[in-house]
């Protein structure tokens, strides 16, 4: 069965996924004898520069499928956050695969790259729950590492994809209230919209947000 879920429309109840910690009922891919076969640093560079020069996603895909096993956790999660610039796209299986680099990699992303990987497959409107659940974990876990707009873009990619994320939102709110006073305008509008379209309670939250508008 395929591991992703495309949401028409507003997201509906019964299109949440409902994530918990060690609950995944799809087996992983068997990976490849090459999928850590990352390139050299000079050749992540080139590739780097290469997909923020692309202006089409379907370049940007073309090169991730041709190089992306090689790619490092920095190039794979640019190339989620570039494709999600342009909207939903009909690459399925580029994205697929993308999801898959993404999982099995995602333990060396840093706090942006965590953030915009979310952010780019939600804006794709592409929603593989591995992912989604993989991502959860390590952006909990490093919370107090994402900077103000990596938490607004967590949680905003988490309510928009409709993965429901209890602890992740939780982990959030505590940063988000202890570090209110360094969010900007859009950062505190799009924190607000996320976890009131997640509907998960943090009157703190909403009264500190409320306090810097």
């Amino acid at each position: 069965p395929s591991r992703a879920v495309r949401h028409d429309g507003e997201a509906s109840e019964r299109n949440k996924l409902e994530l918990e910690d060690g609950e995944l009922e799809e087996e992983r891919p068997p990976a490849r004898e090459d999928d850590d076969d990352e390139a050299d640093i000079h050749q992540q560079i080139a590739w780097g520069k290469q997909i923020a020069r692309e202006r089409t996603p379907e370049a940007i895909l073309r090169l991730f499928a041709g190089e992306g096993r090689r790619f490092n956790a920095r190039n794979l999660s640019m190339t989620a956050h570039r494709v999600g610039k342009f909207g939903r796209r009909d690459v399925r299986v580029h994205l697929e695969q993308l999801a898959i680099m993404c999982e099995r990699r995602v333990e060396k992303f840093d706090p942006q790259g965590i953030a915009n990987t979310a952010w780019g497959f939600a804006k794709m409107d592409f929603v593989d729950r591995r992912l989604f659940e993989a991502i959860a974990v390590q952006a909990r876990r490093r919370s107090g590492q994402l900077n103000p707009r990596d938490m607004a873009n967590t949680a905003w990619a988490f309510a928009t994809a409709a993965v429901v994320a209890p602890l992740l939102f939780e982990a959030i709110a505590g940063e988000a209230l202890r570090r209110v006073r360094q969010f900007n305008s859009q950062g505190l509008a799009n924190t607000a919209w996320a976890f009131a379209t997640a509907a998960v309670a943090a009157r703190e939250l909403f009264e500190a947000i409320a306090g810097e508008a």
